[in-house]
């Protein structure tokens, strides 16, 4: 393969929830962690699960069936993490998203991705990138940067707050 086409192949992160399958572009994707406990902040959206301590920070995790307007699921084995980069006002914010099951990292060609369908979707329209297939089921392909508003963002970032607020939360998360 020349190195041309590698660049035209786009590769995603698959994972659950519910019965749907979703993807996030890999490139956002900076790990994927265990369920690992949460803690909750006060006053905070229900979709705003809380807090975690990756290794010294204190990192936001959103549930994504709750943002997506999904009934609140049961936290399994399988629950994990996926800690994804946002860009938000110029500068890259660390989250983390909870989801029912992560699959597995696909490559899909460009050209065999369809756009958002316009009506009928689970999901709010602008949310989605476009719609992949995988054998018979169809993958829903997010754009991370706009399933939250400025203000969601915001909070999330304030969550995170600055260095000597990440080190009093994670030592709050530690204990």
């Amino acid at each position: 393969m020349s190195e041309e086409v590698l660049t035209d192949i786009n590769q995603f992160l698959t994972f659950t929830l519910g019965k749907e399958i979703f993807a996030l572009d890999i490139g956002t994707v900076r790990e994927v962690l265990e369920l690992t406990s949460i803690t909750k902040i006060p006053r905070t959206p229900n979709f705003m699960r809380g807090v975690i301590n990756l290794r010294g920070n204190a990192v936001p995790v959103v549930d994504m069936r709750m943002k997506m307007g999904m009934s609140q699921g049961e936290d399994t084995v399988d629950t994990c993490i996926i800690i994804v980069e946002i860009e938000f006002d110029g500068e890259m914010t660390v989250m983390g998203a909870l989801v029912d099951s992560v699959r597995e990292v696909f490559e899909m060609m460009p050209d065999s991705i369809e756009p958002a369908p316009k009506m009928g979707a689970a999901v709010n329209a602008e949310y989605i990138r476009g719609m992949g297939r995988q054998e018979e089921k169809f993958i829903i392909i997010l754009e991370i940067n706009k399933i939250f508003s400025a203000e969601e963002l915001a909070l999330v970032k304030g969550m995170a707050g600055g260095e000597q607020q990440q080190e009093a939360v994670a030592e709050e998360v530690a204990a």
